[in-house]
């Protein structure tokens, strides 16, 4: 009864977005020297979710996406990027919200605008781990960070959709300046060469990688991180402000 109650509230007031288009977001973080997603879990069943949700009928898709973010994590200026859209013809036939719910012969949401194939405008967003508040929705009941080479059982095609997102930041790695947004604001080299081998999932020799990053003058060395040792206490960086990456909101 709970699961329909929550269906019914949810088809009632939901009803000002466009049929048939969603939007699902990978959010990233870096936490212990791992590359973390950020998962939902649909109330009741062992089965999990990126957070998502749908265009407004009065919201371009990039605004739709800076709002489902926020109200996931709780932040802002978060750097966000569309990568992939999502839109095979099977993606949903055999894994729907009914089906997960067990809702399926229920007429209400048969007759539905949600029970159709939905077409996904995938986004990933990288964020400061410490910082982000997550929250849930009437069908999910928490969340929870997993390291991407132990993922739970996910629901659709978002499996998929994580591993389009890591391949497509693996690709942009330099270019979009990730560290900015998954390190503090300060952060030791042998910090950020750590992110960068999470990600790649390589291991980097130290010097070429500090030749590399120095070399592309992206960074400000602030001061050495007090360890008691001042001879062997690494430095400390942060992006220089013109490196920092654009928000398009």
């Amino acid at each position: 009864m709970e699961k329909q109650e929550d269906l019914i509230d949810f088809l009632e007031n939901k009803q000002n977005y466009i049929p048939h288009l969603s939007i699902d977001c990978v959010v990233f973080g870096f936490h212990n020297n791992e590359l973390k997603v950020l998962l939902l879990k649909i109330k009741n069943i062992d089965t999990w979710v990126l957070p998502g949700g749908f265009v407004g009928m009065s919201e371009g898709i990039d605004q739709a996406a800076f709002r489902i973010l926020k109200e996931r994590t709780g932040l802002e200026n978060i750097y966000l990027e569309q990568f992939y859209t999502f839109g095979q013809e099977n993606r949903s036939k055999e894994n729907t919200l009914g089906n997960l719910l067990g809702i399926d012969q229920y007429e209400a949401y048969k007759k539905s605008w949600i029970s159709k194939r939905f077409v996904s405008i995938g986004y990933y967003a990288l964020v400061d781990f410490s910082k982000v508040n997550p929250t849930v929705d009437d069908l999910t009941e928490k969340y929870a960070w997993f390291e991407l080479k132990q993922l739970p059982c996910l629901a659709f095609d978002h499996k998929d959709i994580i591993e389009k997102a890591l391949a497509t930041l693996r690709l942009n790695l330099d270019r979009k300046l990730v560290g900015f947004n998954l390190l503090p604001e300060t952060f030791t080299m042998p910090e950020l060469q750590s992110l960068y081998e999470t990600i790649l999932d390589v291991s980097l020799r130290r010097n070429n990688f500090q030749r590399k990053i120095l070399n592309m003058d992206i960074l400000e060395r602030i001061e050495k991180l007090y360890t008691g040792a001042a001879n062997k206490a690494p430095y400390l960086y942060k992006f220089k402000p013109a490196s920092q990456p654009k928000f398009d909101e």
